[in-house]
């Protein structure tokens, strides 16, 4: 018996104007047909407001459905242990405190224009009173705090370039990068509160778990409230290997197959050991996935 019904995984992107194509976002949903995992829906949306509303249905569908998914974001969901701190936050989980911050400040409209850069920048003054840790930003932008290229750490808080499951992740680069190729940190900033708001729509929020966060390293169980029913976790493409077919874009290429990647996985009973993390970590190291940096689904099994 298989531990969902259903895979949606989804390609994030931050791209300051609507786009299709290559390098936009794209989501693709698994279902299982006659015990047999297959493609049900996958999708292109020109924005990233138009693509949450769009999950958000495909969510509600399935939940009406009664069946339970696995949901997939290929950004970071959490930052290195002591951000928080460093940001003077405090009164909660770390990791909620920071998607409450970013959800708070970051302004992303339904027209794919965002002011990440300003908070960036405002966030290194209050971690370090200068240019640390966030680096990067487009040719021809000045921003006082917040400089085009990395800078030394002189003064800095004590904050790690990468998570500890980054660094299990082969050629995966630091959240604080948020420009050029190969960065990940402007995702996350507008991932996280997008995310934040998928999980608190109506007709969700009694259904969902962010995983590790909200359900410690473990397959969270479904109960007969129907708890649980939508788990997020999040995910690394290139983690696997990616064979587009001819014409196709390479986009629509890595969720299909990591969505049918998980779905074969979970029928050969993997999936569920992956929600428990790897065995070498130790106590302190869980203690900080939970609490702060979240983890990879699957990166130790790659």
């Amino acid at each position: 018996m298989t531990n969902f019904d259903a895979y949606l995984m989804v390609d994030w992107s931050a791209n300051n104007k609507p786009k299709r194509g290559k390098d936009s976002v794209w989501y693709s949903l698994v279902t299982r047909r006659a015990g047999k995992a297959a493609i049900e829906r996958s999708a292109n949306p020109p924005t990233r407001y138009d693509a949450v509303s769009e999950i958000g249905d495909q969510l509600a569908q399935l939940r009406s459905r009664r069946m339970r998914t696995l949901v997939g974001f290929d950004f970071a969901y959490g930052y290195p242990a002591g951000f928080a701190e460093a940001l003077g936050l405090s009164g909660g989980p770390p990791w909620r405190m920071i998607w409450d911050y970013l959800s708070f400040h970051i302004n992303d409209n339904a027209g794919n224009k965002s002011n990440r850069f300003d908070v960036a920048s405002a966030a290194n003054v209050c971690v370090s009173g200068g240019v640390y840790p966030f680096w990067g930003c487009p040719k021809g932008r000045r921003y006082r705090h917040l400089l085009p290229k990395q800078p030394k750490r002189q003064g800095a808080k004590d904050l790690a370039d990468l998570r500890l499951t980054d660094k299990r992740a082969q050629g995966a680069q630091s959240v604080w990068k948020l420009c050029y190729p190969g960065s990940v940190g402007s995702q996350a900033l507008l991932g996280i509160p997008n995310l934040l708001r998928l999980c608190s729509d109506p007709r969700l929020a009694a259904h969902s778990v962010v995983w590790p966060f909200e359900t410690g390293l473990q397959l969270p169980r479904k109960n007969r409230k129907n708890d649980a029913l939508i788990v997020h976790a999040e995910i690394y493409p290139s983690m696997i290997n990616h064979k587009p077919c001819e014409g196709e874009v390479w986009d629509y290429t890595q969720v299909r197959r990591l969505a049918l990647y998980y779905a074969k996985a979970d029928e050969r009973g993997e999936l569920a050991r992956w929600f428990s993390g790897p065995d070498d970590l130790t106590d302190d190291q869980k203690t900080q996935v939970v609490n702060y940096e979240g983890w990879i689904l699957g990166i130790e099994a790659r």
